[in-house]
């Protein structure tokens, strides 16, 4: 879209002469009658420096603010020094703007950035340096102040060629004018600047009177016998920018080349805590500390000592010369023929614990064979590289074949692999869709098996579990038939609830020994809860700092000390803005030697990018990584010093602890920081911080009594071997009879096959993880037209395709900018450009949850009210999107995409037509109300891990104006994988109990407007923005039929003073022949 047409800007002179008249030497109080947001400051007399220094700052205010109120103007430092100048008459040194940001460090942003970034149009700079309009270049560039410094073109010149490293100066406040602020306070984003001078001039005093309080603050803060004016020049010489690109440095040593200090050398975390708390930006961000003091390990000696061989293996390729407790006790239980379950701290060695067996059963019996099972592929490839060097360790052990055996191993591979190798890593899509199809070729392999593990256990857990679960039972059922009932299995994990209970749930198996004594040393390790501290601490009406912006300060902090950290984001969006945020900020800093050695590391990336990071990391090149949950689990990455949390994990408790125990995995002292963002859930945790270490864990659950997953396997069983009851119940539950009777073929000798309709591959009609999504391949085509070739930078799920790759999005890939230029819907690709930009892109959208038939109906006990069961649609819709800078909209465009529909299934509450209207006569937001309530009902129902709701969105709720799309009065719940395991059956089946559960949860919590324990979810995609905790309780009672507090109804105060946009649900039509089903008694 070309660049609206801009008025030329009018000389800001005028806005400067009055307030240049004005020295104020305090605040003024406010007339307003509203609290006073700008604290005031004692006046004292100024010395004649400090004068003139006010002189710089009016006119320096006033041209900035007559920039920021004009999004087309650039603050670039040439064009704003010779307006300056224009107004004071004289030179604007540099040295006086570095005075300047020594007194304001917070609120003046004085730096170097690439050139290309001051863009706001794509389309802008190269109509302007082509010369095309040229008479009109002044009204349509993005930047265009009056201005005679030749200077200016120079610089538009060398933003418009991206191969070029050029850096510009800029000058502006960190508290850009936004105009007119939006009537809607859920939106993100302000509207696009457009101040009037009445407002301008407002700014500019405000500022001015922000200069005048630091001025004083300063002067009263000197010592006796010391001079403000020589701290504050003292104070600037490290404020005065360097340029990344120039090749000569300053003299006075701002510039030097700084040496990162050596992993080996860096100081202590303690030491590092104490000085980030001497820091001039240090403001008391740190709410909360919690130290857990080193631990020494503890050793013990295996009941029957191992080889000499092994015993050399260990110490020649681990430096293993004894075993802790744990692994002593491990060990000598599956030498027992026990089965077990190590639930240990992170890094506390548990692998050792089924290589060592796995090398006693090799040199007892060379045949034995053993398969290692890893939830992903990384996880994978690192221990198959530790396990081989072992092996090579291990004299008579060294010719042992190890591979890898998983959905990237090429066909042609996989028949030497079963013929040849002893030990296979791999996973339970393998073995569900490979190896249990393929029985006949695998038996000699099974049939050998001695030992089975499965490391990261609690990863299976949900729905997932519930198909892991089967396909066990399934891989036990085989062996047992081709003569090997001897399998030992072994698991590891996370400290995790009922670790033995777990294991016996997922294998189908009593015998399990749990081993949760952890014998590993571990070093000190410092908890932190950060919070970020207002932008200026004398004016609170200028709101906080954001989350993103103090992670990675804090990050570049601690790389800069030789810490070596990762920075875990919440969603793979995040990751990149924070990789594009360290990517400038270090840039400005001049710090590109700890810039090369940061990387981003998500989901997207293609394999061999992931794998070459990995061994980056592992190999010790890297200093930071920032990173989504993939690497939460524990893939080895080398020494870790420190972990930052940007927000509460999307995974809860146990995601937290998980990630922040990647820090210090080899027993030297580690950091974990998290950073609270301002979110309900994160603000409660900020608030309560002793649960996120004391609180306990959640069971993990596993499904195994859901029918549509059983059945589901008993077709695969079947293909396997015909089943026979009661001989397979063992295996598949009371229930397998009555399955295979109404499900599969039975033979004339009472033998049970597969259904024909899901031959000739039954176990292709089941996806482990849900359904796979079609894949976008996502390309950068920059250097096409130059004669280079196209690069394919990372391929993305349909689901996250419409939302970031719509034609003119910014797409972010290791904190690197690109435009999409066009995309091919049939074709499943996009094509981007590289293009450094300032501006982010975000998606307009709105996605309907509709129930459109019912299947089943049941009574909720004890209220004439029904649950409802049945398919549901989702239409998912991108209009639009919004080009976004510090959160404000500078441009609006429209798409057309076709809308994207899928069908599942799910379970429905239909919020009465009483309560519906008691509310909006009551001022309770119906929206929040049915929000909270969904919440309150998925924190209580044990497998919410795999539904999902339809989230309200600030957004919309809160809309200033009246909006067209009205939504049902109804609580919904449906299995976002589009792949039925049965999950929205069970809440179904439950559905009395867990609403009784969840409003008694409300009734009983103390806190005021809602928490984690209540109303509060940590996977809610619109952060819990829209929730009411009373009236959450008030759908709840009464789709359980009970009385209404009226006292509690009348107490509430409406948060909002919003557009209804909740209507009465309509009844949604039902399958013939359906009867209410009820509850037993």
């Amino acid at each position: 879209m070309p660049p609206p047409k801009r008025k030329r800007a009018e000389s800001p002179s005028a806005e400067y002469s009055e307030s240049a008249r004005k020295k104020p030497r305090t605040t003024k109080p406010k007339t307003n009658g509203r609290r006073n947001k700008v604290k005031q400051v004692e006046s004292v007399e100024w010395p004649e420096y400090f004068n003139e220094l006010s002189k710089i700052f009016k006119a320096l205010n006033t041209v900035l603010a007559f920039c920021s109120s004009r999004k087309q103007l650039a603050v670039t430092f040439p064009v704003v020094r010779a307006s300056v100048e224009g107004l004071l008459r004289h030179p604007l040194e540099l040295s006086k703007v570095a005075e300047l940001k020594a007194l304001l460090p917070d609120l003046v942003n004085f730096a170097y950035i690439p050139s290309a970034e001051l863009r706001i149009h794509e389309d802008s700079l190269k109509q302007l340096a082509s010369g095309r309009d040229r008479g009109k270049a002044s009204e349509d560039a993005d930047f265009t102040l009056p201005t005679d410094n030749a200077s200016t073109s120079n610089e538009v010149q060398g933003c418009i060629d991206q191969d070029t490293d050029e850096h510009v100066l800029i000058l502006d406040f960190v508290d850009p004018a936004r105009g007119k602020k939006t009537t809607n306070p859920g939106f993100l984003y302000s509207l696009p600047p457009a101040l009037t001078p009445a407002a301008t001039k407002k700014l500019i005093e405000k500022r001015n009177e922000r200069f005048a309080q630091s001025v004083n603050e300063l002067l009263l803060a000197t010592p006796p016998g010391e001079s403000a004016e020589d701290l504050l020049r003292a104070a600037a010489c490290d404020h005065i920018p360097v340029n990344p690109g120039s090749s000569s440095r300053d003299k006075k040593g701002k510039g030097k080349a700084k040496v990162i200090p050596d992993s080996s050398s860096r100081p202590s975390i303690e030491e590092v805590i104490n000085d980030i708390q001497d820091e001039g930006w240090y403001a008391s961000q740190i709410v909360h500390q919690r130290i857990f003091n080193a631990r020494q390990g503890q050793t013990a000696s295996l009941s029957q000592p191992l080889s000499g061989t092994i015993q050399q293996a260990l110490k020649s390729a681990r430096g293993i010369s004894s075993l802790y407790t744990h692994q002593v006790a491990a060990i000598d239980a599956i030498s027992q023929d026990r089965n077990v379950i190590v639930s240990t701290s992170t890094a506390s060695g548990k692998s050792v614990i089924y290589q060592v067996p796995l090398l006693k059963f090799l040199e007892d019996d060379p045949q034995s064979t053993a398969i290692f099972i890893y939830p992903t592929k990384a996880l994978a490839q690192d221990q198959k590289a530790a396990l081989e060097q072992l092996l090579c360790s291990c004299p008579g052990l060294e010719h042992v074949t190890v591979a890898t055996y998983d959905g990237d191993t090429p066909q042609e591979e996989r028949r030497v692999i079963r013929e040849t190798a002893s030990v296979i890593f791999t996973n339970f899509d393998m073995i569900h869709a490979s190896i249990l199809p393929h029985e006949h070729l695998w038996r000699s392999f099974l049939k050998n098996v001695k030992l089975v593990a499965v490391d990261e256990l609690h990863y299976y857990a949900g729905i997932f579990g519930s198909h892991v679960a089967q396909v066990l039972r399934r891989f036990r059922r085989v062996c047992a038939a081709v003569g090997n009932r001897r399998v030992k299995f072994v698991s590891c994990s996370a400290t995790i609830a009922k670790p033995a209970q777990h294991m016996k749930t997922l294998f189908g198996i009593s015998d399990v020994v749990e081993i949760t004594e952890d014998g590993a040393p571990s070093g000190r390790k410092d908890f932190l809860v950060w919070t970020p501290p207002l932008v200026d601490p004398q004016d609170e009406s200028m709101g906080y700092k954001s989350a993103l912006s103090e992670a990675t300060r804090l990050m570049r902090y601690l790389m800069a000390r030789g810490i070596r950290v990762i920075l875990f984001c919440k969603i793979r969006k995040s990751c990149e803005l924070a990789m594009k945020t360290l990517r400038a900020e270090l840039t400005s800093e001049g710090r590109l030697d700890i810039l090369n050695k940061v990387t981003a590391y998500r989901g997207g990336y293609s394999p061999q990018d992931r794998r070459k990071i990995e061994q980056e990391a592992f190999s010790g090149n890297l200093l930071g990584i920032v990173a989504t949950n993939a690497l939460e689990l524990g893939v080895d990455i080398g020494i870790l010093d420190a972990v930052i949390m940007l927000g509460f994990p999307i995974g809860g408790i146990a995601s937290f602890r998980q990630q922040a125990g990647r820090a210090g995995r080899r027993a030297r002292d580690a950091l974990a920081v998290y950073v609270a963002d301002g979110f309900p859930v994160d603000k409660h945790y900020a608030a309560h911080p002793d649960e996120l270490f004391d609180k306990p864990m959640s069971d993990l659950l596993v499904d195994t009594e859901s029918k549509v997953i059983i059945e589901a396997h008993l077709q695969c069983a079947a293909h396997e071997m015909p089943i026979v009851t009661p001989d397979d119940d063992q295996y598949f539950g009371p229930a397998t009879k009555e399955l295979c009777e109404t499900a599969l073929l039975k033979d004339k000798d009472g033998w049970y096959h597969t259904h024909p309709k899901f031959l000739p591959y039954p176990a292709k009609h089941i996806s482990l993880r849900g359904v796979e999504e079609e894949k976008y391949m996502v390309v950068d085509v920059t250097r096409v037209d130059k004669g280079g070739q196209p690069r394919i930078l990372e391929e993305v799920e349909l689901s996250r395709a419409l939302f970031e790759i719509y034609e003119g999005a910014v797409f972010i890939h290791q904190g690197m900018t690109f435009m999409v230029k066009e995309v091919s819907h049939d074709s499943k690709m996009a094509k981007l450009v590289r293009a450094d930009v300032n501006w982010t892109t975000e998606p307009r959208d709105f996605t309907n949850v509709d129930a459109v038939q019912t299947y089943r109906i049941r009574e909720i006990r004890g209220s004439p009210n029904r649950a409802f069961y049945g398919r549901i649609e989702l239409v998912t819709t991108v209009f639009g999107y919004f080009k976004v800078r510090n959160k404000a909209i500078i441009e609006r465009v429209d798409l057309d995409t076709p809308p994207w529909e899928r069908e599942t299934t799910g379970l429905w509450l239909d919020v009465p037509r009483n309560t519906l209207q008691l509310m909006k006569d009551t001022g309770i937001n119906p929206a929040e109300a049915i929000h909270a309530a969904c919440h309150a009902f998925l924190n209580r129902f044990v497998l919410a891990k795999d539904l999902a709701t339809e989230c309200k969105v600030a957004e919309k709720e809160y809309k200033a104006t009246e909006s067209k799309r009205k939504r049902p009065a109804r609580l919904i719940f449906y299995e976002p994988s589009g792949n039925s395991g049965g999950i929205a059956a069970k809440a179904f089946d439950h559905v009395s109990a867990t609403l009784r559960e969840a409003a008694e949860a409300i009734e009983a919590c103390e806190c005021e407007e809602g928490c984690t324990n209540c109303i509060i979810s940590s996977a809610c995609k619109e952060n819990n923005l829209v929730a009411s905790k009373t009236g959450a309780l008030l759908v709840l009672n009464s789709i359980l039929g009970r009385p209404i507090d009226m006292d509690i109804v009348e107490k509430a105060v409406a948060t909002h003073d919003a557009f209804d946009t909740i209507v009465e649900a309509p009844s949604v039509g039902a399958v013939s022949g359906i009867e209410v089903e009820h509850d037993e008694q």
